[in-house]
């Protein structure tokens, strides 16, 4: 059986004040605690100590994030930051591939590559981003598309225990633009992702994988998402930003 997750990426977002106060926030919002859900928050990376500080202090059972990473391990990467960076200031997970890494930064399924095995290599969870254009949805070819990006960016990977990989089905199209895919189109690109994933690592492997939808995921419309076999919960964008609207989110995942 899987658990639910429900991480929340807060992108360019909060100072660190105001970072350290969303944190607390979303801890005090769960204080009776998450259930059988892992709860993840992804603050910038000048704000992770700060936060890794709030969620410490309070024993939260909430798991620090961060939104990016370079795969080598040190040296002359000016604004870079290591995955012995991350670990150090008690980061667990990683987003990697993010479509905005992708179309802003030019990141390919090879860099996601790297960067999901220097992760691993230091015991932080990737979650793995992946996802369509509008274009390549109204062609008809997002299936394919997606499967093939799922094909590069886990290549060479070792997956022994399901728990500690993530993937993140994000349509692009649904991203920030207020559009967001039906459950059912959230289902038929999730359901295909894992049985792509059984064909790289396994029936069993892949079963236990989550599988995560992100693109305009919030309170109104999570519980759609949650109900579908192959959606484990969701990558948040705009809707973790707030701690009663992100610790909702959560809520809907306990029942």
């Amino acid at each position: 059986m899987r658990k639910r997750m429900i991480a929340g990426n807060w992108k360019m977002n909060k100072t660190f004040s105001e970072a350290i106060v969303l944190a607390q926030g979303i801890v005090d919002e769960l204080s009776a605690g998450t259930g059988d859900v892992d709860v993840v928050v992804a603050p910038p990376a000048v704000d992770l100590k700060g936060v890794s500080e709030v969620l410490t202090q309070a024993n939260s059972s909430v798991a620090l994030s961060a939104q990016n990473v370079y795969w080598e391990e040190s040296g002359a990467y000016t604004g870079e930051t290591a995955p012995s960076m991350l670990e150090s200031v008690g980061a667990t997970y990683c987003i990697i591939g993010h479509s905005e890494r992708r179309g802003y930064f030019g990141e390919t399924d090879e860099d996601i590559n790297r960067k999901a095995k220097a992760l691993m290599a230091h015991g932080i969870i990737p979650i793995s981003c992946c996802g369509e254009s509008l274009e390549i949805r109204e062609a008809g070819k997002h299936v394919e598309f997606v499967v093939e990006q799922i094909k590069a960016d886990t290549a060479g990977l070792e997956i022994t225990d399901p728990s500690k990989y993530v993937v993140a089905y994000e349509p692009i199209w649904a991203i920030g633009t207020g559009k967001t895919a039906t459950a059912d189109d959230a289902q038929e690109v999730c359901g295909a992702i894992r049985k792509t994933l059984a064909e790289i690592f396994g029936s069993e492997i892949a079963a236990g994988i989550r599988v995560l939808y992100g693109g305009s995921a919030k309170p109104e419309n999570i519980n759609g998402f949650l109900e579908k076999e192959d959606v484990d919960g969701a990558l948040v964008g705009g809707a973790s930003l707030k701690a009663d609207s992100f610790a909702a989110m959560v809520k809907s995942a306990m029942n």
